[in-house]
């Protein structure tokens, strides 16, 4: 396990073992910090966009190509 993931273990598991207005305060002030918010929005759009098919630049340039010879 590398330091990082150590370390974000250490405080999941004390996230956990908060009581649930505790964690509800925890999760309150994260969502009060923008630049969390935005890190959060970002790692969800990024998670959601790495399902869809992907193609080359090669391929997407040819389809560009393609299309303004119509």
């Amino acid at each position: 396990m590398l330091k990082t993931e150590a370390r974000a273990e250490v405080f999941w598991t004390a996230f956990k073992s908060l009581p649930k207005k505790e964690r509800e305060a925890v999760v309150e002030r994260l969502l009060k910090d923008r630049e969390f918010v935005e890190d959060l929005i970002d790692t969800v759009v990024f998670e959601e966009r790495a399902k869809e098919p992907s193609r080359s630049l090669d391929e997407y340039l040819a389809g560009r190509r393609a299309k303004k010879g119509c």
